[in-house]
């Protein structure tokens, strides 16, 4: 018998050391980078802008952000897309490749060249457009679609880098038609559609200063400043986990979070375990106290702020656009850059105003008033900017 116990005991001993091990095991492969290697959000110039021609320059950095793991960047694929007012029957277009691998020859043919990305090191993409033709001018748009596949220890992965480009610039000297409330005097500003190479403070200063004057309260709505910081994502870098397939058919099909990316895109932000917990919480609120919006209340200021497809102008009506991070902060460098008072701000045509961040100068009430129609529009009118000015001196 005493040998029986023995052998059992060792045989545990045993079993548990091997699920320690196998545990051990599967914490280190957890804890893993994988292939991290990412593209930065780019940079682009104008090579050439003239009436019936344009050539674009882009610029991305892939880097490989592993401490320990070299990176393949295999292939690399640019898509364009053009999004203009009038059709591109007589438009041309052409997309030329080029690698900007450090000490290493560009080649011509638009073929990629596999390169090893070692750690912590990075190399260059280079993406020259070249659109000729009539009509240049009513385009609005370019959505370079940046697809690259990466090797490393996690296998081959495919993925899409999104580039937008502004191609329409309005006139920021052209006189606009204020229009009166009853406490300010308020100003919709059009810009250029905006993108991830935007600074909030370099477009107020192009846009909005020719309109300006002291005293005067500069406020932008909370989408732009998202996709000013690349704070969007396409629905196909989503990857929905068991949580929000599951909960988001609880929401109104009005709703952002009605879609599991979009409620995924929450998650991402505020965790399962916040969300789970807002979610629980927030239906017996509504069950049994009959008080709406508590799941909003607890699952963090994204809950609100994030916006679905089909939320915002094209390009991004493709991409999930998430709230602004750190509001407060961007209002400040405003101020400090334009000398105006700032807001960042939620307006809808339902006559909801929220204030995301303001200077210490801006009275909430006066925004209130001053933007309760809605002066900027949710529609395609691209004023993402209103320019308030008070009757009286705040």
């Amino acid at each position: 018998m005493n040998i029986l116990i023995g052998v059992g005991i060792a045989i545990a001993g045993l079993g548990g050391f091997v699920l320690f091990l196998w545990l051990l095991f599967e914490w280190q492969y957890k804890t893993r980078q994988g292939n991290l290697l990412e593209f930065d959000s780019g940079v682009w110039q104008f090579l050439t802008y003239e009436p019936e021609h344009y050539r674009l320059e882009l610029l991305l950095t892939a880097t490989n952000h592993t401490r320990n793991l070299d990176v393949f960047l295999v292939e690399v694929n640019p898509i364009l897309s053009l999004l203009s007012s009038d059709n591109l029957d007589e438009i041309h277009s052409k997309v030329q490749l080029r690698s900007r691998h450090p000490n290493t020859g560009s080649r011509n043919d638009n073929y990629w060249e596999s390169y090893i990305v070692n750690p912590n090191q990075s190399t260059g993409v280079e993406i020259q457009i070249d659109l000729s033709g009539k009509n240049l001018e009513e385009l609005k748009t370019a959505w370079v679609r940046v697809g690259y596949t990466i090797y490393g220890p996690a296998g081959r992965e495919e993925k899409i880098k999104h580039c937008i480009i502004p191609l329409q610039f309005p006139d920021a000297n052209q006189r606009e038609r204020w229009r009166p409330t009853p406490d300010a005097d308020v100003l919709p500003i059009r810009t250029h559609i905006l993108s991830a190479g935007d600074n909030p403070v370099e477009v107020m200063q192009r846009y909005v200063m020719s309109h300006a004057q002291a005293g005067d309260i500069v406020t932008i709505a909370e989408t732009p400043i998202a996709i000013m910081q690349g704070n969007f994502y396409h629905p196909s870098d989503i990857k929905p986990q068991w949580l929000a397939k599951r909960l988001c058919y609880y929401f109104k099909s009005t709703s952002s979070l009605a879609t599991a990316c979009g409620l995924q895109s929450l998650i991402n932000e505020s965790g399962a375990w916040r969300v789970a917990f807002a979610f629980v919480v927030g239906s017996l609120a509504k069950a049994i106290f009959r008080v709406p919006g508590v799941f909003y209340m607890l699952a963090g200021e994204q809950a609100r702020l994030i916006d679905d497809v089909t939320g915002t102008l094209p390009p991004y009506d493709q991409f999930i656009v998430l709230g602004p991070k750190n509001p407060q902060a961007v209002v400040d460098e405003i101020k400090a850059g334009t000398g105006l008072e700032a807001a960042i701000v939620d307006v809808n045509d339902l006559r909801r105003v929220k204030v995301l961040a303001s200077t210490s100068g801006v009275s909430e009430n006066l925004l209130n008033q001053a933007l309760l129609m809605n002066p900027a529009g949710n529609a395609a009118e691209q004023t993402p900017i209103v320019l308030i000015r008070p009757n009286t001196p705040t």
